[in-house]
């Protein structure tokens, strides 16, 4: 079982089954919304409750894809697409223990930002 919630408080989780692998997307949407790398592991959507949610609003990010964020404290939290509605990419700093999660890849690495290297040995994408 595996906690998370945003920095306020205002949306809390708990999910039964949660991939153990942390995936980093670089592309730019993914960065203006993070402020840096959008991480995430996924769950089956029906693996996930909510402890509490009334911070909890979604933005249509773009025609295939919605984010979940708190509409109190900004907290990025979560990311499904149109394609795998079951699906809910969960914000891996949102976690509330990631001790025995591993990053193991890095996605559209070509529209990274320039002021940082993927130094790690961890599987590398240009694009998804």
């Amino acid at each position: 079982m595996r906690t998370g919630q945003c920095e306020c408080g205002a949306v809390r989780f708990q999910a039964s089954e949660v991939r153990d692998t942390i995936t980093a997307c670089h592309c730019s949407q993914c960065r203006r919304s993070s402020g840096h790398v959008w991480a995430s592991t996924v769950a089956p959507l029906d693996q996930v409750r909510f402890e509490a949610d009334d911070g909890l609003t979604w933005y249509r990010s773009s025609d295939f894809a919605k984010r979940g964020f708190c509409n109190q404290c900004g907290s990025s939290l979560f990311y499904m697409m149109d394609a795998q509605p079951n699906v809910l990419a969960i914000a891996s700093g949102c976690l509330d223990d990631t001790s025995d999660m591993v990053l193991t890849k890095h996605i559209f690495t070509k529209d990274k930002g320039g002021y940082y290297d993927i130094k790690d040995d961890a599987e590398k994408l240009e694009t998804y």
